[in-house]
């Protein structure tokens, strides 16, 4: 299957402030007009989830609130 998500520059890609500032377990993402990328920072190359912006929002938003895990 191939993937749909877009060549995201690289510039694009920043930590996502959940991941902590001192571990190495981290995910990056980057954000476009249509989807949010995720990727393992270790990984940079690797595989990549993209999700709908609307999906990304409502994501951090049980994060925020303490509805997740």
């Amino acid at each position: 299957m191939q993937s749909s998500t877009p060549e995201i520059p690289a510039r694009a890609w920043f930590k996502s402030s959940y991941s902590g500032a001192n571990t190495s377990e981290c995910v990056e993402v980057a954000p476009t007009a249509r989807i949010v990328a995720v990727r393992d920072s270790k990984n940079p190359h690797g595989p990549r989830l993209a999700l709908p912006a609307s999906a990304w929002g409502d994501f951090v938003g049980a994060l925020r609130e303490g509805r997740l895990g």
